[in-house]
C-alpha cells in the first residue's frame, strides 16, 4: 500500500503511522516526525486492528449515495421534460410532488443539473397584454410616417 498510486498523501501517511508502529515507534515519536496530532495517531492505531488497510482511505463524509431516489427522480424529470412546454424549476417541483416526489426548487435545480439539462431564457413579450385594434392603428400611422419621410428625403 505504501506504493499504492490510488493513496492520497494523507492516506499515505496513515500507512506509515501503521509501519512506524510495528518497527517500534511511539505515538508521539511518529507524530512528531509526520507531523500530526499524536490523538491522530493513536486514533488510526486503534481503528486499524478492527478496519484493517481499507480504513485507512479516506472515507466519504455522510451518508451513502441513494442511487435508486437519483434513478426515480431523473426517470420523472426525463418524463416531464419531455412535454411540449416550458417549464420553471418550481413548476417542476410540483409536479413531482403529484408524483410522490418531494423535492425544493433548489434541489430540482441540482437534479436538471446532474442530467446536463440546459435552459434558456424564454422571450419577453408584451403581445398578450395588446389591444389589436390599437396596434393595427398605430402600424397605419407608422406606415404613414415612414412614406412622407421617404418622400421628404427623395
Amino acid at each position: 500500500m505504501r506504493r499504492d498510486a490510488s493513496l492520497s498523501p494523507a492516506e499515505r501517511d496513515r500507512v506509515e503511522m501503521v509501519l512506524l508502529s510495528t518497527a517500534g515507534w511511539s505515538p508521539p515519536k511518529i507524530a512528531s516526525h509526520l507531523g500530526y496530532c499524536s490523538a491522530t495517531v493513536r486514533t488510526v492505531l486503534v481503528n486499524f486492528p478492527t478496519t484493517g488497510p481499507d480504513g485507512l482511505r479516506r472515507q466519504r463524509p455522510g451518508p451513502p449515495k441513494d442511487l435508486a431516489r437519483r434513478e426515480q427522480v431523473t426517470a420523472a424529470l426525463d418524463r416531464l421534460l419531455g412535454q411540449d412546454r416550458t417549464w420553471t424549476a418550481a413548476q417542476l417541483a410540483e409536479a413531482l410532488a403529484t408524483e410522490g416526489i418531494e423535492l425544493s426548487p433548489r434541489q430540482t435545480r441540482k437534479y436538471l443539473k446532474w442530467m446536463g439539462a440546459r435552459w434558456r431564457r424564454t422571450v419577453t413579450t408584451l403581445k398578450h397584454k395588446q389591444d389589436p385594434a390599437r396596434v393595427d392603428q398605430a402600424e397605419r400611422t407608422l406606415a404613414t410616417l415612414k412614406k412622407t419621410r421617404a418622400a421628404s428625403l427623395a
